[in-house]
């Protein structure tokens, strides 16, 4: 029940109890003849006179209290959305009409993608949310440490693609052509002179011919040096910019003017400091150099010695070394040690034994021993010196020094040659593996290797077939600047031995030719090593007395005295008789 009805049945039944006893104050006790306006004091003994009185006003202010107000209804606002709440449901009253519920207003949704009169972008699609799993630890996740090809576990479905896609490629901007800067030397090959060329020109080129190609390859010109040996000009150019040295000579060889072009090649020394002195000459038995001087000793042989400076001052190089010339452009001459070497292992005189103690020395300054590299020589410092040599007369040139193949020095070394000079070279230090040096390996030159005192190969020796003889050239006892003596090792040594060797042949027989030498040389060779030449000992090692000999003696005589194969092929004497 609800309503008003249940309102005024509840008013009146709180107010029945108010009224008796407003009723019974008012009527005070029964016979009760006390002095009260009422007649008596009722039940509470004297009317309004005594205790506490609620009575019927009190209850009338009362009730109105205990009535709770009527709830009011709110109308719901039709153009505003209602707040979310827990719905409570009304009291239904059954004389009054239900209250009027507005139908919910549906929300507006967005036209479908194909109804829109303007394309959209379309909006990123909402990843399913992975499954919550506890915070991972950073030792439970191997596939850091993993590499690429290890099996993973099972991949998230929103992560394969990122996982399997290579990082982005920086892009890397396009090469600049390298820019020329003067003053710097460009790339070079080993063994060439970085930023150098060495050209010549026809001999119809034009006038102002020279000046023109400078101007055009971007050269400045060094030097220009006239030979005899050779008959050309060459002209020495240093580079501007910092191109190759192969793109500078192919760009002078395209040239119609230009006869020949080429790098400036580095030539080195091929020798070896020993720490101690050793004991006593073993070279002069090996040779058998006691028994050649018997006879002869190099005198009036002139034996050029292309090497760095030797001290003039040695008291065993006093008075052998009879002219210089120096091949380099300006530096001071500072007495080296390999070129005190090599000049005394020719030709010393005094205490010190030498292969041609008679020897006309001729001393080249070719290599500079201020370089970082150790003492060294370039293409035009070698080609003036042998263009030098051959305008004094000399007979034998020694170049104990190694280095690459170049077109010039072959082609002086083949005119030299054709002029009766004979080359003899060191074979290189370069070891086993080592290609054939130059000008060792150029058939115009006599190559030599060394051993030492038990006849064994110098370890650091080249081989080759271009090798003709072997020579002492281990803990060579050589002169030293300062006057002293040292121990030298290479093949160097060996070079400049042979090169006495050769003063001594020329001495006993001067028409010889360069081919006639080397072929007196190699017949005569003790043989080392297995039967017959070889690419370690060539034909065997040299023998001073033994070449000198078969000089003079018939060739069919010296034939019938070589040994069977595998014995020595040391000639005996052509004055002793033919043994059985």
């Amino acid at each position: 029940m609800g309503g008003w009805p249940c309102r005024v049945l509840t008013a009146a039944v709180l107010l029945f109890p108010g009224c008796l006893a407003a009723q019974a104050q008012m009527r005070g006790p029964a016979g009760s003849g006390s002095g009260s306006p009422y007649g008596g004091g009722g039940y509470g003994g004297g009317g309004y006179r005594g205790g506490p009185m609620i009575g019927l006003p009190g209850m009338i202010g009362v009730i109105p209290r205990m009535i709770p107000p009527p709830r009011q209804r709110v109308e719901e606002v039709e153009d505003e959305e209602p707040l979310p709440r827990r719905p409570v449901r009304q009291p239904d009253y059954e004389d009054e009409p239900p209250p009027y519920r507005p139908r919910p207003r549906p929300r507006p949704q967005a036209p479908p993608p194909v109804h829109r009169a303007e394309p959209v972008p379309t909006p990123r699609p909402r990843q399913a949310a992975p499954a919550r799993e506890p915070p991972p630890k950073v030792v439970q996740r191997p596939e850091r440490s993993k590499p690429i090809a290890a099996p993973a576990a099972k991949p998230q479905p929103s992560k394969p693609a990122l996982a399997k896609a290579p990082p982005p490629q920086r892009r890397q901007p396009p090469a600049l052509a390298p820019v020329p800067a003067a003053g710097s030397p460009g790339p070079a090959e080993p063994g060439e002179v970085p930023g150098e060329v060495l050209f010549a020109l026809k001999a119809d080129a034009p006038a102002g011919s020279l000046p023109e190609i400078l101007r055009r390859e971007r050269l400045g010109l060094v030097s220009t040096d006239t030979f005899t040996l050779v008959p050309m000009t060459l002209h020495r150019a240093r580079f501007k910019d910092r191109r190759s040295v192969t793109a500078v000579v192919a760009a002078l060889a395209r040239d119609p003017r230009v006869a020949s072009a080429q790098a400036n090649h580095v030539y080195g020394l091929v020798g070896q400091a020993v720490p101690a002195l050793a004991g006593a000459q073993y070279v002069v038995g090996k040779l058998r150099l006691k028994e050649a001087h018997a006879s002869v000793t190099g005198k009036d042989v002139t034996v050029a010695v292309i090497d760095s400076e030797p001290d003039g001052t040695h008291p065993a190089l006093r008075d052998a070394l009879s002219e210089r010339h120096d091949a380099l452009d300006g530096s001071k001459p500072m007495p080296h040690p390999h070129g005190t070497a090599i000049a005394g292992i020719v030709g010393a005189r005094a205490q010190l034994a030498s292969a041609a103690p008679e020897a006309r020395l001729l001393a080249v300054r070719a290599f500079s021993g201020e370089t970082r590299a150790g003492a060294q020589g370039t293409t035009l410092h070698v080609l003036r010196g042998l263009d030098w040599s051959e305008r004094k007369g000399a007979r034998v040139v020694n170049m104990s020094f190694a280095g690459p193949w170049d077109a010039a020095l072959s082609e002086f070394l083949a005119a030299g040659t054709g002029r009766g000079i004979v080359y003899v070279a060191a074979g290189g230090n370069a070891g086993p593996a080592s290609p054939p040096l130059f000008p060792a390996a150029d058939p115009n030159v006599i190559a030599v290797t060394a051993t030492d005192a038990e006849d064994r190969l110098f370890p650091a020796a080249n081989r080759g077939s271009h090798l003709c003889v072997a020579a002492p050239g281990v803990d060579i006892l050589v002169t030293a600047p300062n006057g002293g003596y040292g121990l030298l090792s290479g093949t160097s040594m060996a070079a400049a031995q042979v090169s006495g060797v050769v003063a001594l042949m020329l001495q006993a027989k001067p028409g010889l030719k360069p081919a006639e030498v080397r072929a007196a040389l190699t017949r005569s060779a003790r043989d080392l090593g297995p039967p017959g030449p070889d690419r370690e000992f060539g034909a065997g090692f040299a023998d001073a007395e033994g070449a000198v000999r078969a000089l003079t003696a018939p060739v069919a005589e010296t034939q019938q005295t070589l040994p069977a194969p595998g014995m020595s092929a040391t000639p005996v004497s052509a004055a002793a008789p033919a043994q059985p």
